[in-house]
């Protein structure tokens, strides 16, 4: 289940993913099989083959890929969702949702 985040900011991502850029949405999650984790990171990019270049650069494995039809992606959660946003410069997403260092 996701929550926390306003319905521009989803379809700025969408509008992203789908003119083939890497895209990046962090929104409060919830889900029983990672009950640590409260938040994830969706890295979408509608080019495939764009975005398993990208998580290669990041140690991702192109397995790891959600292959919706209009909006492929990663979660990204845990230590890969901060390693990964940091080296991206975007961690103010995360720093939205909880505490983060600089």
């Amino acid at each position: 289940m996701a929550f926390g985040i306003k319905r521009d900011e989803l379809k700025h991502w969408k509008k992203e993913v789908e003119a083939g850029n890497i895209a990046f949405l962090t929104h409060y999650w919830a889900d029983d099989r990672f009950p640590q984790m409260n938040t994830v990171t969706k890295v979408g990019c509608r080019d495939v083959d764009k975005l398993k270049q990208w998580g290669k650069k990041h140690g991702l494995k192109p397995k790891w890929i959600h292959e919706d039809e209009k909006y492929p992606h990663f979660d990204l959660i845990g230590s890969f969702e901060e390693d990964i946003l940091k080296a991206e410069g975007k961690l103010d997403q995360l720093r939205r949702f909880k505490s983060v260092e600089k």
